[in-house]
């Protein structure tokens, strides 16, 4: 049976085609595709005609090959089920789809040697750029990446052409966590830390001891636990803390999911929140709003943290110096503080 006239031969859809059919010149579209073309408004939508009417799809290896951009950011986190970093993740794609770029995610694991094999094997890609959710990597290998691209890492800070650092102010959030609970009268306030390898770590430390010495309040390493930044590890620390027979009050977690752990586990001793034991955690998590009781933490916007990087990212590819800053802490006072 002979096929109908008006069916479409079964061929792939050219640049030259698409040319052919917009009325303008083959460099004229790959212009146009790769962000570079100076033409009018009324070429480009004859394009954009063209490329859905015709179905085609443009090759982003053969794009690069030619000068152009490959319109891929590559996004280095440390853990993709992360419930803080997944967040941020969601942040950088809403950004960079909405200004035609599309994420190639790759996790670290908090290990500078993984890292760096992440980095590698997003440049054989043709990444335009690269965000890099805090991590081991040196300064020196960050600043040595942005000689060949532009990058944007948090976490830390940092200055060199072609990079832009966003930091959060650790410090001053877990300052104004434990001024919330000196204020409610507590005293002996015990802090589950994070990892000590981790610069956001030793900031929170340092703010909590901070906080203490403005109060007139005496430093005691034995309320200071050591945690991993999970919630295992806060409930650890927590049973540890009740085993050691030392008197407290008020229990300030490094982060939500360790101030989750630390509620567990005295709940299992029969101790109640907060009518026996305040928390306090930091990060904001989503299920901190949804925690019984309600958790009261340092609200740092994992969403905000990507949309910034992303932002700050399209910047740098625009030639542009990048403004973006994260916005200051702010304690979010739920059901799991109470005046003494």
């Amino acid at each position: 049976m002979k096929s109908s006239k008006s069916a479409r031969p079964s061929s792939k859809v050219t640049l030259g085609m698409v040319a052919e059919a917009s009325g303008v010149s083959p460099s004229t579209v790959s212009r146009i595709l790769n962000g570079t073309a100076v033409v009018s408004q009324e070429k480009k939508d004859a394009v954009d005609r063209a490329i859905a009417e015709l179905g085609f799809v443009p090759n982003p290896i053969a794009r690069v090959l030619a000068g152009g951009r490959s319109l891929s950011v590559g996004v280095v986190t440390q853990a993709i089920d992360s419930p803080y970093y997944g967040v941020a993740l969601r942040g950088i794609e809403e950004v960079l789809d909405a200004a035609g770029f599309v994420p190639l995610f790759a996790s670290g694991h908090w290990n500078a040697k993984e890292e760096q094999r992440c980095i590698d094997t997003l440049r054989s890609r043709r990444v335009d750029g690269i965000i890099v959710l805090t991590g081991r990597l040196s300064d020196e290998s960050l600043r040595k990446l942005a000689k060949e691209l532009p990058v944007v890492v948090t976490g830390r800070t940092l200055k060199a052409p072609s990079l832009h650092a966003l930091n959060f102010n650790d410090f001053e959030g877990a300052r104004l966590a434990t001024h919330h609970l000196l204020t409610l009268g507590h005293r002996k306030i015990a802090f589950i830390a994070g990892d000590p390898v981790h610069p956001d770590a030793q900031e929170r430390l340092k703010g909590y001891r901070a906080a203490l010495e403005a109060a007139g309040v005496k430093y005691k390493p034995a309320l200071v636990l050591p945690g991993l930044f999970h919630e295992d590890s806060g409930v650890m620390a927590a049973e540890r803390l009740i085993d050691s027979r030392e008197p407290f009050t008020a229990i300030f977690a490094a982060n939500d999911q360790m101030a989750f752990g630390a509620s567990l586990a005295l709940y299992r001793r029969g101790l109640r929140v907060p009518e026996d034991v305040s928390i306090v955690g930091f990060d904001d998590l989503a299920g901190a709003a949804h925690a019984i009781p309600p958790l009261t933490t340092i609200h740092q916007a994992g969403l905000e943290l990507g949309r910034c990087a992303a932002q700050a990212l399209l910047e740098l590819l625009a030639d542009k110096t990048p403004t973006t800053q994260l916005p200051e802490p702010r304690l979010i006072i739920r059901s799991s503080t109470r005046a003494l």
